[in-house]
């Protein structure tokens, strides 16, 4: 017979909320936030669209006992890549810390606890406004690490952040908010990774993640999320940014750990001339699952945006990816493209993926592909004709496959980077947190980095 899964309500009480909500120091209307958001979290559907409620694959969760306030002893840590702002979310809290020449040139990172809404105070933590789906409700009343980051006006320096989450306790919800303003003219590289210890959790535990980004006139900014978190982890992501004029974004995702994963983006293309390029892949065994949502809302003239999401299951995985391009009246000369692409290793891997273009005004260039497809048999006999094993050539098909998105990223020989990873998941193992760190990823260089002081972006739309 099979054991039943608990209800949400029995994932965590409301004494539990508002214990967290004193234990931060909050004023009693951010804990009212909390309280009203713990409230939607027992209301609100997993999915508030009815019509991807049979896709999003968010079956088998149980987060019974999930502990928000536990603390202990912090992670080990490898040294910080030279010259680069680290910010570190684990049991023992949130720890940054910022080179002194970037502090000087007047980068400020600040845990969003320290930062006061009044005196006495820390009401920045929790945002004003109303979850609308379950999980990010659930995020909201248990958001307990963060930060702000502002990089200044013309700063020439490009700063590079690295944010790392080790996930360490049985039953252990860790959820971290991140508000960050690039300056104009800025150069800025986020690399979110999301681990677990080395010691199996025991149950299951949460992470959410909330990014918003602020991207001023000229900004360039690079976002590489790494998620890899062992499969007894329950992850929600919202990101969203806001672009300015001729401010250029990459959004980059690698999905290659988890039990279910839910990740939202939502982009606003406001200024004149901003372009933005959203690049996904997930890689899915087991009983896996991920359930992407890209929004790239098109409103000033003349911007560019470009989302790629490719995705290879085998076992049981599942995998549900829907882009929605939508460009408003007032955005003449638009130029969009939108594709969705998943391969199915075996009979019981699914994939749903659904493209949406709304175009609201006449002078622009949209377009969208999709598909959904086995491995094509005539490249693995061509394969094995050159003496390679089927499953070797089933492996380098698929590789070849997900490489299409890494290869586009603006970061420099990120395909190398992150192969040896997917090697390990696809030969059925879990990615932990050793305990020198060294799953860490090393410093990384913006594609034109080198050459020169300007970064470049190779966008390539059709």
């Amino acid at each position: 017979m099979a054991t039943a899964v608990a209800r949400p309500a029995d994932w965590v009480s409301p004494d539990h909320v508002r214990e967290l909500s004193r234990s931060l120091g909050e004023s009693g209307e951010s804990r009212e936030r909390r309280v009203d958001a713990f409230e939607r979290f027992l209301q609100l559907p997993i999915e508030p669209n009815p019509l991807y409620r049979g896709y999003g694959y968010f079956t088998n969760v149980d987060l019974s006992g999930l502990d928000a306030i536990t603390t202990g002893p912090a992670v080990p840590l490898p040294a910080a890549p030279r010259g680069t702002v680290r910010c570190v979310h684990d049991v023992a809290g949130t720890h940054a810390t910022v080179p002194p020449e970037l502090k000087e040139a007047g980068v400020k990172l600040t845990p969003l606890t320290d930062v006061p809404g009044g005196p006495g105070t820390h009401d920045n933590l929790v945002p004003v406004g109303e979850p609308t789906d379950r999980l990010s409700a659930l995020s909201t009343a248990l958001l307990n690490r963060g930060y702000t980051l502002e990089v200044p006006d013309g700063l020439k320096l490009p700063v590079h952040v690295q944010d790392l989450t080790v996930l360490s306790r049985p039953h252990e919800a860790l959820s971290v908010r991140r508000a960050i303003r690039a300056g104009s003219e800025a150069q800025l590289m986020v690399t979110e990774e999301v681990y677990s210890g080395p010691e199996p959790a025991g149950g299951q535990r949460f992470y959410a993640s909330s990014t918003e980004l602020d991207l001023r006139d000229g900004a360039k900014a690079v976002y590489l999320t790494m998620h890899a978190p062992d499969l007894q982890a329950v992850s929600v992501y919202q990101r969203t940014a806001t672009t300015g004029p001729r401010s250029r974004l990459a959004w980059l995702w690698a999905g290659l750990g988890g039990f279910r994963s839910k990740a939202r983006n939502d982009t606003r293309l406001v200024g004149q001339g901003s372009m933005v390029e959203d690049l996904q892949l997930f890689y899915g065994s087991g009983d896996q699952s991920y359930d992407s949502s890209i929004h790239l809302t098109h409103l000033g003239t003349d911007t560019h945006g470009q989302s790629i999401t490719r995705g290879v299951f085998t076992d049981r995985a599942r995998g549900m990816s829907r882009g929605l391009v939508r460009i408003e009246k007032d955005a003449n000369k638009t130029l969009s493209f939108i594709s969705e692409h998943a391969m199915l290793l075996a009979r019981g891997a699914r994939s749903d993926t659904i493209p949406i273009l709304e175009i609201l005004c006449r002078d622009v260039k949209a377009t969208h592909s999709t598909s959904v497809h086995p491995v094509d048999p005539e490249q693995v006999f061509y394969l094995e004709s050159r003496g390679i094993a089927e499953a070797d050539a089933v492996r380098m098909i698929g590789e070849g496959f997900l490489s299409y998105v890494l290869d586009r990223a603006p970061i420099a020989s990120l395909r190398d980077l992150l192969f040896p990873s997917l090697e390990a998941r696809w030969n059925g193992k879990e990615l932990p947190w050793t305990a020198d760190g060294a799953r860490a990823l090393p410093e990384l260089q913006v594609t034109g980095a080198e050459g020169s002081p300007e970064w470049r972006f190779d966008t390539k739309l059709r």
